[in-house]
Order: structure tokens, then sequence, then C-alpha cells
């Protein structure tokens, strides 16, 4: 076991120093070939941050309309993370300050393509936002169905599981811009 985790510790040591060109050059069969030539296109950066960045100023926006403030009321009510929220703001204002977040998330993840920081920074909004409400899976009712006695997630469970999935995309998003910011600390 210590061997296999060794050996997985000195492959992510090679994989550092391996720069893109240098895995395009090595890759050997077409399988292989084809991840490098995503790698070197950048596609999964471009995807996740593009696909964050609509989500967040569409469901951004969705949240300062009446029906997306009433939506959302069943979510942050049953939630022991943020319950306290619309007791203290009203659902119409507290809905409001919800949707600004994400819309600032969005801009600062627009901002780290130029200032890997403010990337950081909204990657750091994004995954405190999609750890709470991934938790949401577990206390909204609903969330999980008996069908036949068996168990399974609902269509309000299955949308809130892709919080689960953003929270994946967030912290890939951390990383990306801090690495980023780190290069250019060191020029």
């Amino acid at each position: 076991m210590n061997q296999a985790l060794s050996g997985q510790g000195s492959n992510a040591a090679n994989h550092c120093s391996i720069s893109a060109a240098d895995l395009s050059s090595i890759a050997k069969s077409n399988v292989t070939k084809v991840a490098a030539w995503i790698r070197d296109r950048n596609f999964p950066f471009l995807v996740c941050s593009l696909g964050m960045i609509v989500m967040l100023l569409w469901a951004g926006s969705y949240k300062m309309t009446a029906p997306g403030a009433e939506g959302i009321i069943p979510l942050v009510s049953n939630s022991p993370l943020t319950f306290w929220h619309f007791k203290l703001f009203g659902p119409y204002i507290g809905s409001d300050i919800i949707g600004l977040t994400e819309i600032t998330a969005a801009i600062l993840i627009i901002a780290g393509y130029v200032r890997p920081k403010a990337g950081i920074i909204g990657g750091f909004i994004t995954t405190l936002m999609f750890f709470t409400t991934s938790t949401m899976l577990l206390t909204t009712p609903g969330a999980v169905i008996a069908v036949h006695g068996m168990r399974y997630m609902s269509f309000l469970g299955l949308f809130l599981f892709k919080d689960v999935i953003a929270l994946g995309v967030s912290l890939y998003l951390i990383t990306y811009f801090g690495e980023r910011a780190i290069l250019a600390e060191n020029k």
C-alpha cells in the first residue's frame, strides 16, 4: 500500500515537472495524443470557467425575481447553515443578496482571466456557496423520495446534486487561477 502511495507521489512530482509541450511530444497512443491535444488547448478550464460564469450570471439574475426568490425558500429555510438568512433579510431581499453574490463571483472569475487573484477570490466565493448548497441535499424535504421501497433522488435532489459538481469546479478554478497567480508573482 505504501509503495502504491509513494508511486503516486512520484508520478505527481513527475507530472509537475513535465510541461504541456513535453507531454504532447511524449504521447504515443491515439488516446493519449487526444488527451494531450485537449490539455494543450486548455479545454477543461474553458468549459469549466465559462460554464460556471453562465450558470452564476443566469441563476444570480433569476434569484432577483419573485419566482426565483420563492423557489429557493424551502432550500434556504430548511438548511441548518442558512435558515437564519431569510429570517434576517426576508425572502426577497435575502434572495437578492444571494443573487448579487453569484453575479459578483461570476465577475471575479471573468476578471481572473487577466487578474488571476480575482479568479481565486471568485473561486473561494463559489466554493463556500456550493459547499453550503450541497448540504441542502441532506436537509431539504423531498430531495430524496421512496419508490417501491427504494430511495432515489427526486428532481429537486438532482437539481441540488449539481452543486456537488459545481463545488469541484470551484476548487479546480481556485487551483487554476492560483497556479497563474503564483507564476505571475515569480516573474
